[in-house]
């Protein structure tokens, strides 16, 4: 109990007292007592949840927020520093010299093009995953970090909470054995297959610069504002939600991106309107470390919802956003245990506690002061696309596919 307790009081702490401390001086040439300012790019609803978990970090103020569209850009203001400075173009927020790190949420194919041209501009970066789009532009983003030394965190925040580094340990302990499979799994129950009327002006979309490398096309509201379902903009389910997954499978067993996919799809709910489908299983082989990883996600039922299962011969650890579980094999000398952290639920697939995000954001934040390598560098999030994007090519292709063909 004590230790559980211990472990109670660590989580409420972490997000902030991570920061608490002094350090020397860093490669800013300022200490941990002064003001990180940080710009925001792309102000949609997943940074806009970012943002609000900044700004309950100290030593952290919101000094710009961009975005093409003119209420995103708004909402984004609204959580910023009453004299933040307002962008339609991030290549002018980047230009600003009292910019020191930015969080990037913009659509998935402008990742890697504001990854890097911030890395250039002498700015640390947190951005969402994918971190990648394609699958060719792994490179340029890890070389853009470590050229220009900075700090680059992808936001797949599952290795920051506490339960999971926990299981990370008694994996790579051997306590369930060898571990050659690996289950998967984003299974949602959410309503679909409906063309949603936004309403949105089209004057107040920049749409040209959203489309940014993709095809040209007409401005399109639903797209707009579903662009994970878009092959132009977005992955579908394998880059949204397997990313996240497949990244603790890649941390915790070393594995580097599989070379053999075999992906199937459908659209169960949403024909007609996505082009990516709602419901997908793709089975990922890693030869060289004799790995099987299978994944599973749909938006028409929540069974097993989000989480990970390491199979190993002497046992299964089951992981989710709130707990992990022990659970021996028949005649193994392995004794069942479980760490819950989490015991309600917001939806389908996120807990209250721990706050992942809060706690992903401390750790970049902290290494924006010291130049410690963070949890989910840019090679982490290369990885973990390298897997979603194989898995696609099978899917579109309709055939296994290798690394190499």
């Amino acid at each position: 109990m004590s230790e559980l307790c211990s472990r109670r009081e660590f989580l409420q702490s972490a997000g902030t007292g991570l920061l608490t401390a002094g350090y020397a001086s860093t490669a800013f040439g300022y200490a941990a007592n002064e003001t990180l300012h940080i710009g925001a790019i792309g102000t949609g609803g997943r940074c806009r949840r970012l943002l609000a978990n900044l700004r309950e970090l100290p030593g952290v103020k919101i000094v710009a927020v961009c975005d093409i569209w003119n209420a995103a850009r708004e909402q984004g203001r609204q959580l910023a520093d009453p004299r933040c400075k307002v962008f339609s173009d991030y290549r002018k927020l980047l230009d600003e010299p009292g910019i020191d790190a930015v969080v990037i949420g913009s659509p998935d194919h402008w990742h890697v093009p504001m990854t890097v041209d911030a890395c250039a501009a002498g700015k640390d970066v947190y951005v969402e995953k994918p971190l990648t789009h394609d699958v060719s532009e792994g490179q340029a983003v890890i070389d853009a970090q470590n050229q220009h030394k900075r700090i680059v965190q992808v936001g797949m925040q599952q290795r920051s909470m506490p339960h999971i580094q926990k299981a990370n340990e008694l994996v790579r302990s051997g306590h369930i054995g060898e571990v050659h499979k690996v289950h998967l799994t984003w299974n949602r129950n959410t309503k679909r297959g409906a063309r949603r009327k936004y309403g949105i002006d089209p004057s107040t979309v920049d749409w040209q610069r959203f489309l940014g490398s993709a095809p040209s096309q007409p401005f399109d509201e639903f797209r707009f504002r579903n662009w994970r379902w878009f092959w132009d903009f977005g992955g579908g389910i394998f880059t949204d939600l397997m990313v996240h997954w497949i990244d603790v499978a890649h941390w915790i067993l070393e594995l580097d991106a599989p070379q053999l996919a075999a992906s199937i799809g459908d659209h169960l709910q949403t024909a007609g309107l996505w082009e990516t489908p709602d419901t997908v299983q793709t089975l990922l082989k890693y030869p060289d470390k004799v790995v099987q990883a299978y994944f599973e996600g749909t938006f028409f039922n929540a069974r097993n919802r989000a989480m990970i299962e390491f199979m190993g011969t002497k046992g299964t650890i089951y992981i989710d956003r709130g707990r992990y579980e022990v659970h021996p094999d028949p005649h193994q000398d392995v004794e069942p245990s479980e760490w819950i952290l989490g015991t309600e639920p917001r939806g389908a697939d996120f807990f209250d506690n721990p706050n992942g995000t809060r706690l992903h954001l401390a750790n970049w934040v902290e290494c924006c002061r010291t130049r410690n390598k963070p949890h989910a560098p840019a090679e982490a999030g290369v990885t973990a696309a390298a897997a979603a994007h194989l898995a696609n090519r099978s899917l579109r292709n309709g055939t296994m596919v290798t690394q190499e063909g």
